[in-house]
């Protein structure tokens, strides 16, 4: 007898459970399907073709072996196709496409001439540590309200172009912020930790241009004290 109420007290517990877990998924679908627990996300390489999750941060475009003077300019243009881009393209450049559109970055001096497409925006100057080569990387995040990025540094600059929504980026130097449009950039070396702020989900652009000879991000015991607002 005793083993028999053992087991509809267990019963009980899992029903509630799963009554519980219903009752949250469908909190979450009302509220458009963004839950609102925050999720801590690192970039990550996406090989073409692979499919990747709805939130995260992916790494989609790379060059090696770049010889860069020490303070340089990212100079980023749209095209009307990836053609028109691959023709554009110096061999330094690197082309994506995201957010329904081609983009090709391409990176030298403020002034540098633009061969085609139309330029949205020029960020800089970015500073480089001594290295002997540079590999550049861009990656494409995709990030709901209270997302947060893991605490991480960088051996090179980091640069953002926001395609919408807002984010902030905690430095130990302090904290800025950027919306749909806008432009930020911070040096090598700094920890970091970057956050979605107000309840768009943000997308963004991102160049990291770090040593050939160090991998392209790496985790930070640095503590974020200051907050965020919207």
């Amino acid at each position: 007898m005793a083993s028999s109420k053992s087991v509809l007290t267990i019963n009980f517990g899992l029903a509630l459970q799963l009554l519980l877990c219903a009752h949250l998924s469908a909190v979450a679908q009302s509220a458009g399907g963004i839950s609102s627990a925050a999720t801590s996300h690192m970039c990550v390489v996406v090989v073409p073709g692979e499919i990747r999750p709805e939130f995260g941060c992916f790494r989609i475009g790379i060059a090696k072996d770049l010889k860069l003077k020490q303070a340089i300019f990212w100079h980023l243009y749209t095209f009307p196709s990836r053609a028109a881009s691959d023709a554009a393209k110096s061999p330094s450049g690197i082309v994506v496409e995201e957010d329904g559109r081609v983009w090709l970055s391409e990176f030298g001096s403020k002034n540098r001439p633009s061969h085609g497409g139309h330029r949205i925006a020029v960020v800089g100057p970015l500073r480089l540590l001594p290295a002997e080569s540079y590999t550049a990387e861009i990656a494409y995040s995709v990030m709901q309200p209270d997302d947060r990025s893991r605490v991480h540094t960088h051996s090179g600059p980091e640069a953002w172009y926001v395609l919408s929504g807002a984010q902030c980026l905690k430095t130990p130097s302090g904290t800025r912020s950027a919306r749909a449009g806008a432009t930020m950039s911070v040096t090598p070396s700094l920890p970091m930790e970057l956050s979605v702020t107000g309840a768009e989900v943000a997308r963004s652009l991102t160049l990291v241009i770090h040593d050939s000879t160090q991998e392209f991000g790496t985790a930070s015991s640095w503590k974020p004290t200051d907050a965020c607002h919207p």
